[in-house]
């Protein structure tokens, strides 16, 4: 940027905000942006002629989306698996007969990486149009020490050149690969003695995560991975309590993970564990709705019980084919309880707080940068309201325009 910017005529002012520890919806409010993206003041009657104007036109204006659970690197897309689930097969089922994680693992290890390098730029691309400012972003569809290394490292290289501000996490125990299925110990050996140290020496991932399930990495072989991933600097998310409660939130308590993910079979010695570590609990409304499951994470549960509720999109091939945050969002209301304003903080304050990255990112507050959404219409109820439309008008990132709508 080469000039300061004010923002004027907003119409609501939405965000968290951290002195008053709640959202705030406030109206008659500009904002300045400094030449460097970040946000300089905010209040009113900001006019000054140096100024370059963004009018925000009376439209809503909230903080950029965090999305604090993504897995956008794979190569090809499961749509026949969706037909599958629509005909009454199960996830399970569908795993069991070659689909799944280990189906797009197969694909990607035998794809042409600069093929897979322009597929992952192209889903990057597309969080910006849905409000998504800033993500985080799963490795775990590669299975092998190559493939895992070349996700984090396409990662790597497109965050550099990308609006998009991008966290990586390595999940190569997101599955046990065919070579491995029958001797697990071979394949976490692989994972804590050849990926992890590789992964590190290159600084190639921010965190690391486990599939912490039934029938894939069971509790003890979670522990195994996560412990030397934390004794090299990363941090710890897991996918946890998302069919079974066998452990691990509580793995995640003990360890001081960052954030534990699904959550849809958490119980409440669970939730007490998450609300004494500080662990961020993730909710992932939409892959449920894709399953088409009718059991949703407890997250009104969680959040009366005074824990910091984020939601992610979870995009993936097989159970989360969306990049909307939006539509997370409306979903999160009508199945899991939350309010727009809490479902709306859930999708900004409290998933910039599962990464730890609230000093400058996740609210509009002085100090911060200014990655912003303005909204076509007025009121923060309109973005669960409007379900189909493309309400997202204008999206800045650090103060820039990085997308617009066009009719």
């Amino acid at each position: 940027m080469s000039e300061k910017i004010l923002v004027k005529n907003i119409g609501e002012f939405v965000t968290y905000n951290e002195k008053c520890r709640d959202m705030i919806v406030a109206e008659n409010i500009e904002m300045i942006i400094a030449k460097n993206g970040i946000i300089e003041e905010i209040g009113t009657d900001l006019y000054s002629p140096e100024l370059k104007i963004i009018d925000a036109e009376n439209k809503l204006i909230t903080p950029g989306f965090v999305d604090a659970h993504t897995h956008p690197v794979f190569y090809q897309t499961r749509e026949n698996e969706f037909e599958m689930r629509v005909m009454g097969k199960t996830y399970h089922e569908i795993a069991a007969a070659g689909g799944g994680i280990k189906a797009s693992a197969r694909k990607l290890r035998e794809g042409n990486p600069e093929l897979l390098k322009n597929r992952v730029k192209k889903y990057l691309d597309r969080f910006i149009c849905f409000g998504t400012t800033t993500i985080e972003a799963k490795s775990g569809y590669g299975l092998s020490v190559e493939s895992e290394l070349l996700s984090l490292r396409i990662l790597k290289e497109l965050e550099e050149k990308h609006d998009l501000d991008i966290y990586r996490t390595f999940l190569g125990a997101h599955e046990f690969p065919e070579k491995y299925q029958n001797d697990h110990e071979a394949y976490i050996d692989l994972i804590v003695g050849e990926m992890l140290p590789k992964i590190a020496r290159e600084g190639l991932s921010d965190y690391c995560d486990v599939f912490c399930e039934e029938g894939v990495f069971s509790l003890e072989e979670t522990r195994r991975v996560l412990e030397p991933a934390k004794s090299l600097g990363l941090g710890i998310r897991i996918h946890a309590d998302e069919f079974k409660p066998i452990g691990g939130v509580q793995l995640a308590a003990k360890l001081e993970a960052h954030s534990a993910d699904h959550l849809i079979a958490i119980t409440d010695e669970g939730i007490h564990a998450l609300k004494q570590s500080g662990v961020v609990p993730v909710v992932l409304p939409a892959t449920m709705f894709f399953l088409g499951s009718e059991k949703y994470a407890p997250a009104r549960k969680m959040w009366d019980a005074g824990l910091p509720v984020a939601i992610a999109t979870d995009f993936n091939p097989g159970s989360s084919m969306t990049q909307s945050m939006p539509f997370v969002i409306t979903t999160a209301c009508l199945k899991m309880g939350l309010t727009p304003l809490e479902a709306l903080q859930a999708a900004t304050f409290n998933a910039a707080h599962s990464l730890r990255i609230t000093r400058s990112v996740g609210s509009l507050e002085e100090g911060k940068w200014a990655d912003f959404i303005i909204w076509d219409f007025e009121h923060y109820q309109g973005i669960p309201y409007f379900l189909a439309p493309q309400p997202v008008y204008k999206v800045y990132k650090k103060g820039k325009k990085v997308w617009e709508f066009n009719m």
